[in-house]
């Protein structure tokens, strides 16, 4: 087991190598000039000698090795560059957005992990009847619309009709209480964005669920189980629902990595001050030390959730160490 633990953390530890490289490679392939655009806001004449010295001062005149090497070692030292749109250390930018992204995420995978499992476990459970027919083709209905498109109904109606929520930002601004009253005052601009993100995932928990139990209940041990007269219940979850959320747990890497990508259309939308948005004001911006501090933030940390599901699934199925 230990072995394949080194050799797993090797092989990601390879791979967030070189999607480093590709993330540093990109930026030197895309059409047009660095140097014009990150300066191109500016009010700034560009002269010859002015265009080879910021050349000289980001090190583009360098080989393509020493320039990797270079960025390599500002990697290890925490620097991911600076922001001349915003005006400020890339690596400060991506801190201050990102407890905003991990609170909002974290908290739309719990809920609909939990309400995903629990429908889908009833559901399959049920299966034929009106409960299971119902639920799946609301489940189906529901998953053919786009998160953007949840979130635009979503402040159509609860921030522009009636005005329960605010429609933009993780606080309001100038907020004079402090402990409860800010508690409040962040979840309150949490609902709509979490809502949103939250009913956009329940499908895809569910339908794997549902259709992993249906496969499930009619394992031996299961019919085994009924024989012995077990409870209802017991056999429900804690024989046919802990094995059918083995699929469930190696998914949620992937999963993780989609949701990331997803947090663009939700923060935009919102306005909320995570990295989505702020990716979104990267792009607008062609702010190019920006965009390849976030990608290589959200490489790593899609990587590490990786490994971390990895290691965890060898402990929830034994199955997969006997395997090596």
């Amino acid at each position: 087991m230990r072995n394949i633990t080194v050799k797993m953390v090797t092989a990601y530890l390879l791979t967030i190598l070189l999607l480093i490289f590709l993330n540093f490679l990109l930026q030197r392939l895309l059409p047009g000039d660095a140097i014009i655009a990150m300066y191109s806001g500016h009010e700034v004449v560009m002269t010859d000698e002015l265009y080879a010295e910021l050349v000289s001062r980001h090190g583009l005149d360098l080989p393509l090795h020493e320039q990797f090497l270079t960025y390599l070692s500002e990697l290890a030292h925490g620097d991911l560059g600076y922001s001349y749109i915003c005006h400020a250390s890339t690596a400060d930018l991506i801190m201050d957005a990102l407890p905003w992204t991990l609170l909002l995420m974290g908290t739309a995978f719990l809920l609909s992990a939990v309400v995903g499992i629990v429908l889908g476990v009833e559901s399959s459970w049920r299966r034929g009847r009106r409960f299971d027919r119902s639920l799946l083709a609301f489940m189906l209905l529901l998953d053919g619309f786009h998160s953007l498109v949840i979130g635009i109904i979503a402040l159509a109606i609860f921030c522009w009709h009636f005005g329960w929520f605010p429609s933009s930002g993780a606080m309001t601004s100038y907020l004079s209480t402090g402990g409860i009253g800010h508690i409040r005052d962040v979840i309150w601009h949490l609902v709509l964005p979490l809502a949103t993100l939250t009913l956009s995932m329940i499908p895809g928990d569910y339908l794997l669920i549902r259709n992993s139990m249906m496969l499930t209940i009619r394992e031996p041990y299961v019919l085994t189980a009924r024989a012995k007269g077990i409870r209802e219940r017991r056999i429900k979850y804690l024989h046919a629902a802990r094995n059918a959320i083995l699929p469930f747990t190696t998914r949620i890497g992937v999963r993780l990595a989609h949701l990331i990508t997803g947090m663009i259309f939700i923060e935009t939308i919102f306005a909320y001050p995570g990295l989505g948005l702020l990716t979104y004001n990267a792009i607008s911006n062609r702010d190019l030390p920006l965009m390849q501090g976030i990608l290589t933030v959200s490489v790593i940390l899609v990587l590490l959730i990786n490994i971390v599901v990895d290691l965890l699934y060898q402990k929830i199925d034994l199955r997969v160490g006997y395997a090596y």
